[in-house]
Order: structure tokens, then sequence, then C-alpha cells
């Protein structure tokens, strides 16, 4: 399962609606929720399966994936484990499991500018964001996002690689609108809005 592939999805849909948005000159609503997200039972059923095959945990998202055709993943589910460790999992059709594969936090990103094809390991460091929060944090963090927008589901929760901000925070109403709330490492809200 391509994990990067995962998290782009949530960025890339809203971006090019609002630049369709844009180009037809009109302003349009784009749905909060990623196309590809999995609803109500479907969304259940899914994620079941998904956390019965790491041994327990919360379903952080679940999708239908974009390599049916060629793998014979149909979903792909993102499940948060009691120590705050995340794990991917890839389910076929019929909800077996295809595999699995824990969400390397400790990712590092290349920040060589170079565009040459080798690869130079030496500029490589660590994002903020890539750091693993405890469940405490992680505790807290949803609390405080879910009372500045007045409840509904955490749909993810990541440290901040932003200036003065040590938490971001993604919550789902019951309307389907998506939250955005950053968060201090006090946990004081600085900011929320509409994911559009």
């Amino acid at each position: 399962m391509n994990t990067a592939r995962l998290r782009s999805k949530s960025v890339l849909l809203p971006t090019i609606a609002a630049v369709a948005a844009l180009g037809i000159g009109g302003v349009v609503w784009a749905s909060a929720a990623n196309a590809d997200d999995l609803q109500g039972s479907q969304r259940d059923r899914v994620g079941a399966a998904a956390t019965q095959a790491v041994g327990g945990g919360k379903v952080v998202k679940a999708e239908t994936s974009d390599d049916q055709d060629t793998t014979g993943e149909a979903y792909e589910v993102e499940v948060r484990k009691a120590d705050g460790t995340e794990v991917d999992v890839s389910l076929d059709k019929d909800l077996s499991v295809l595999g699995q594969e824990a969400d390397d936090r400790d990712e590092v990103k290349d920040n060589d500018s170079n565009d040459s094809d080798e690869t130079d390991d030496s500029n490589d460091t660590p994002d903020a964001d890539d750091r693993v929060l405890g469940a405490s944090e992680r505790s807290s963090a949803e609390k405080a996002a879910l009372a500045a927008v007045g409840g509904g589901t955490i749909v993810d929760v990541d440290a901040s690689d932003d200036r003065g901000e040590a938490y971001e925070v993604e919550v789902r109403k019951a309307d389907d609108t998506e939250w955005n709330v950053d968060l201090d490492a006090d946990f004081q809200v600085l900011h929320k809005h509409i994911d559009d």
C-alpha cells in the first residue's frame, strides 16, 4: 500500500475541485469528504475486518483502493492501535487481508534540491510532523479539537511542522464537513477552519 498516495488524496482532490471552480468563474462548495472515503455500514464492515487483522484499534481512514485492477486490492484502511502506532491494511473485495504495513512516521523527506538520478541520503532530515504522538498527547489534542468545533469524529491527529503549531487535528462533523484545528503545545486552539 502506498501510504504517501493515501495521504495525498486528502489534499489533491479538494485542490482540483477548487481549481475547477475558479476556472468556471462560479462559487462551488466541494464536499469535504474524499470521494474514495467509505461511509456508513460499508466503512463499518471494512473497518472491522482491518482492526481484527491488526488485533484491535480505531479506524482512522477507510477508502476504496485505486489499485483494484492491478493488485486486486479493494480497500485501504489506516488503523490506530492503542499504543498510538498506525498500521495500513490492504483488503480485497471479500475483506481478506492482502497485506499490513506499519505506518512509518519516522520517514525522512529528501531536502536535496538536486534533480539528478543519484541517491544521496546525506541531506535527509526528519520532519517534525513525522513524530509519533503518545496516547496522552493524542487524547488531549482530540479533546481540544472536538471542543473547538462542537463535537464530531476525529479523522486524523498529527504533529505539526508549522512554526508555532504543535498539533494538527481533522474532525468530521455529522453534516460531513471536515474541520482542521491547529493547536499549540498546551492544546490551545490557534486556528480552526472548514477544510475546503
